[in-house]
């Protein structure tokens, strides 16, 4: 009991101080962004929804509750799209065009193109760039995401243990990709996670490496869905 509840507060810390961190961080920037928003917890928290809609940042779906559909059946995880879209749109004012479940189940990118009111699903890490896919009866747009250049990585063993290494690897892959030219580079941020302060030091240090750089387009994930699907149409 006590120690559950105290475990759980380290996810209230994202919410209480984590997001409006990070939230400072990008609105001095000037650059937008996309959240991954689980149904549920936007319900819960009308005034971080408020915020992002001020900020004007992207709200996609990440699912109507953050659980496992491996093993889920069909019909349930269909209804369960749904009640996220539902949901999302009643708590929003707008329904989700960005999909991204994250802990899948073989049939969901199957269902999120038969639902077809999505603009892209991200529930893939296959590469640099957008693509359509094609195996489900309709060109799906996919707007790849990513878990490398992601702050679970702090979670994770092995994973990153400082604000600095964190910096030090965003700047190598957008460094990387920038000499590539044309490519899209997605960064994982959660606000439990990277919303601490040390952390969101390498996260700062990061913004201002990249608004170095000339011809550097941030975006949310439905602004470059909409710029692939107008310069390279199905």
């Amino acid at each position: 009991g006590a120690r559950c509840a105290q475990m759980e507060s380290l996810y209230e810390y994202g919410s209480r101080a984590g997001f409006w961190r990070l939230r400072r961080l990008f609105d001095e920037a000037g650059m937008p962004v996309t959240v991954f928003g689980v149904a549920k917890a936007l319900a819960r928290n009308p005034d971080a929804v408020a915020a992002m809609k001020e900020s004007g940042w992207e709200i996609a779906s990440h699912g109507l509750r953050w659980i496992d559909y491996q093993d889920f059946p069909e019909d349930v995880e269909r209804a369960h799209i749904r009640e996220a879209i539902a949901l999302h749109t009643e708590v929003t004012g707008e329904r989700p065009l960005g999909w991204y479940q994250g802990r899948t189940s073989p049939n969901t990118a199957r269902l999120v193109a038969e639902e077809s009111g999505f603009v892209y699903d991200a529930d893939s890490y296959a590469d640099d760039l957008p693509y359509y896919d094609r195996t489900n009866g309709r060109a799906q747009l996919i707007v790849p995401y990513t878990l490398d250049a992601n702050d679970m990585k702090f979670a994770a063993l092995n994973g990153f243990t400082e604000g600095e290494q964190f910096f030090v690897y965003l700047r190598d892959a957008f460094d990387m990709l920038y000499r590539e030219g044309g490519r899209m580079m997605s960064v994982g941020l959660h606000c439990r996670l990277a919303g601490k302060p040390a952390r969101a030091m390498g996260l700062l240090k990061f913004l201002q490496h990249i608004q170095k750089h000339e011809d550097v387009w941030v975006a949310t994930r439905l602004d470059i869905a909409r710029h692939w699907l107008a310069v390279h149409p199905v």
